[in-house]
């Protein structure tokens, strides 16, 4: 089987940005009381003329340039998405079709904040059985739109934005082990329970947490799942450079460092200015890390985040 590996990173923020003092305009909270609970300073926020796709089309252009291929080279595109565009089509139709690059196939993945590495592990088997040969791979989240912005135990959490990479064929490994895992059992400690019936919205609208319950289930599961990865392909844990987390909180990327022995030196974060971005955290880390010259060629990296379901991953590769 062929392997596939990253030829390029990608990012989009909207320009908006909200302040933790902008929020305290809004609902009784304080910049003390979110940086001391979360660690987050700032998110941002599309504009009510963005879509999803529309976020996703930038980070996605970004990528392509990035890899140096021209854009008629892609030949699947995977959107990770919780908050699409529409009910149908897929936000992945709606990019190829901004993109103009018609024909490949083009689908979405639900997996809330562990959507990207689901959406990423799926591509890269493409490419090992010989469906693909380079791949688009998106997480655009516009979770801004879901929130009930009186609740102060959720509203200070997410923001807007998407990251993307384009993965391709290669002869040498780059995605070395992904492990993807779920339990529906927990579906009531978070999530967005509405649907739309006979045109009307039934049921809350609203994304629901119980934090202290994610909290507990997140750390022991990241700290699991990472473990097994790493142990699975065989990569002791001082071989890793770098650990990009999912940027939920900064309580829980501290706690799943520390399980797995590695310094917060050697952890990307970019929570503090980009809050809670769902699906699109891991990519638009992954991004910054590797335009800011931290995470560089030959390095070994490792994904990991969870998500409402729950569901959650991890993935290691060689950059």
């Amino acid at each position: 089987m062929a392997h596939s590996r990253i030829l390029g990173t990608g990012s989009y923020l909207p320009a908006n940005v909200l302040t933790n003092a902008m929020l305290a305009e809004r609902v009784e909270t304080s910049d003390e009381w979110i940086v001391s609970r979360t660690g987050i300073h700032a998110r941002h926020i599309a504009s009510d003329e963005e879509t999803t796709s529309d976020l996703a089309l930038k980070a996605a252009q970004a990528a392509i340039s990035n890899a140096g291929i021209d854009k008629g080279e892609i030949d699947l595109i995977i959107v990770a998405t919780t908050t699409p565009d529409m009910v149908f089509p897929s936000t992945a139709c709606l990019l190829q079709e901004k993109l103009g690059i018609p024909g490949c196939p083009a689908f979405d993945v639900q997996a809330v904040c562990a959507g990207f590495m689901f959406a990423l592990t799926t591509a890269h088997n493409y490419i090992r059985t010989g469906m693909a040969k380079k791949a688009l791979v998106v997480g655009a989240e516009i979770m801004s739109r879901v929130l009930d912005w009186e609740d102060r135990r959720t509203c200070v959490l997410f923001g807007d934005g998407a990251g993307a990479v384009v993965l391709g064929e290669s002869d040498e490994p780059g995605i070395l082990h992904a492990k993807l895992a779920a339990d529906g059992r927990y579906k009531d400690i978070l999530n967005t329970p509405a649907q739309i019936s006979g045109g009307k919205i039934q049921g809350m609208p609203y994304l629901h947490m119980d934090g202290p319950a994610v909290f507990k289930f997140a750390v022991k599961a990241l700290s699991d799942i990472a473990g097994k990865t790493l142990a699975e392909a065989g990569v002791p844990q001082d071989d890793v450079d770098w650990l990009v987390p999912h940027q939920a909180n900064l309580r829980i990327i501290e706690s799943t460092a520390k399980h797995l022995g590695l310094p917060m030196e050697r952890v990307i974060v970019t929570l503090p200015q980009q809050g809670n971005t769902s699906a699109a955290s891991i990519p638009l880390a992954l991004d910054a890390a590797v335009r800011d010259g931290r995470i560089r060629r030959g390095q070994t990296v490792l994904l990991e985040g969870i998500g409402g379901g729950f569901a959650w991953g991890a993935v290691l590769l060689r950059y």
